[in-house]
């Protein structure tokens, strides 16, 4: 039954990344992954393109915008997202890294946590086990290897503060595709 299990996922996941993803029609992709995975908001935006690794494992909250050609890795371990983030376009998060210090090139990793109304910008790495706080910034092309506090904007590589959020994060983030 595990191993039928495996195929099964293995199949599932060829299936989105492979096809679905480049489907023109939002609510079809939506859709084909709220049909296995419930803990993906009837209101997020999961634009084409985007690859979503073992996407049984992640979690996408309300209003939220996962843009062109994402990929969340979420092979052995979660995705968490809440509500109200936009991660922009060609973000990479990650779940699973080698460690560099083992001898038989190990992997290692864990959860990686985005609170409510955090804004990514394009081309951002995240490693495993990091929590970017609600309301942070993370600036473009920027490599996120630790946790972000809640309201800092951070940029770089590694990512280091740059400023502080001013705002109430009152806001909902609206966008309606239709074909997208």
């Amino acid at each position: 039954m595990k191993r039928l299990n495996l195929y099964i996922g293995y199949f599932l996941n060829y299936v989105f990344n492979d096809i679905i993803t480049h489907i023109p029609i939002h609510i079809l992709r939506r859709g084909f992954l709220r049909l296995f995975n419930t803990k993906i908001s009837s209101n997020a935006v999961v634009l084409m393109h985007t690859r979503i690794l073992n996407f049984w494992n992640v979690q996408i909250g309300a209003h939220t915008i996962i843009n062109q050609h994402v990929v969340l890795d979420c092979r052995r371990y979660a995705i968490i997202i809440e509500d109200n983030v936009d991660i922009g376009p060609y973000t990479h998060i990650w779940t699973l890294a080698h460690d560099p210090n083992d001898e038989s090139h190990a992997v290692k990793g864990g959860v990686v946590y985005i609170k409510h109304h955090v804004w990514i910008a394009s081309r951002v790495t995240i490693l495993p086990e990091v929590t970017i706080h609600q309301g942070a910034v993370i600036a473009a092309a920027s490599v996120v290897t630790k946790d972000v506090e809640a309201m800092q904007i951070v940029g770089g590589v590694p990512a280091q503060k740059i400023g502080e959020r001013s705002n109430t994060l009152s806001y909902k983030i609206q966008y309606s595709p239709i074909f997208e």
